[in-house]
């Protein structure tokens, strides 16, 4: 029973600070809700005042900004790892390798070009030999056929003539042979008289070769119109007491 009287004596002394602070906000409360309210003041008018007008400030316009400048991201520079040395070493001699492979590539190259160009320059050149060769070949043979043609005229005349000739005035003369210049037309006929060149000996023998010569015309030409500058000036001999 002794023991319990100090906290019962507490708990009394906190209940009556209690109600003492409760108390004390009870009679406060009272008293701020009693005071009387205060008189308001209020001014009549016959007219309303004139509105103040309001001042117009002038727009302005904003000042532009600056645009911020991208600053411009510098790219990561690459990392250089150090290169060994022996490993450059043989990047260098396979470099070098490679190197002389091309330029041997190109000197081989450049050595069939020339090659080929001196084979098709040797192959134009026995062309162009050939060409003239058969240039050659086709003027002999024209040339030939040309002159076996002249002299087959020209033995054609001759036998003409001898079938018109009285060689009686001839025949005591020891093998006579006479020549003539004759100067032909195209027709064959004789332009101008027979041209005594070498007399067979007998005046007699001569008369009766240019008698014949006469009688022959006109003279057998070759129908190539081209071969008549050969005929034109034609030079005959004779030897009358040969056989035909």
């Amino acid at each position: 029973m002794v023991d319990q009287e100090p906290g019962r004596l507490a708990a009394g002394t906190l209940a009556l600070l209690v109600h003492a602070v409760f108390l004390g906000l009870l009679v406060f409360t009272v008293n701020w809700q009693s005071h009387a309210p205060q008189p308001i003041a209020v001014e009549l008018w016959s007219n309303l005042p004139p509105l103040p007008q309001p001042r117009i400030q002038p727009a302005q316009r904003p000042e532009p900004k600056p645009e911020p400048v991208a600053e411009k991201e510098e790219p990561p520079k690459p990392k250089v790892e150090p290169v060994k040395p022996e490993i450059a070493l043989k990047d260098k001699k396979a470099d070098k390798r490679r190197e002389e492979k091309k330029h041997k590539a190109e000197q081989e190259k450049l050595k069939q070009l020339a090659l080929k160009e001196s084979q098709e320059k040797a192959a134009e050149v026995r062309r162009q030999e050939e060409q003239m060769a058969l240039m050659r070949d086709m003027q002999a043979r024209e040339a030939a056929a040309q002159a076996r043609q002249v002299n087959d005229f020209k033995a054609r005349i001759n036998a003409k003539i001898r079938r018109y000739l009285n060689n009686q005035a001839c025949l005591p003369l020891t093998n006579p042979k006479a020549a003539y210049d004759v100067t032909l037309m195209p027709t064959g006929q004789l332009l101008l008289d027979p041209k005594l060149l070498k007399s067979s000996g007998s005046p007699q023998c001569d008369a009766a070769i240019e008698r014949a010569i006469r009688r022959a015309e006109p003279l057998p030409l070759p129908p190539d119109t081209a071969l008549f500058s050969q005929f034109r000036e034609l030079h005959l001999e004779f030897r009358p007491n040969d056989e035909n």
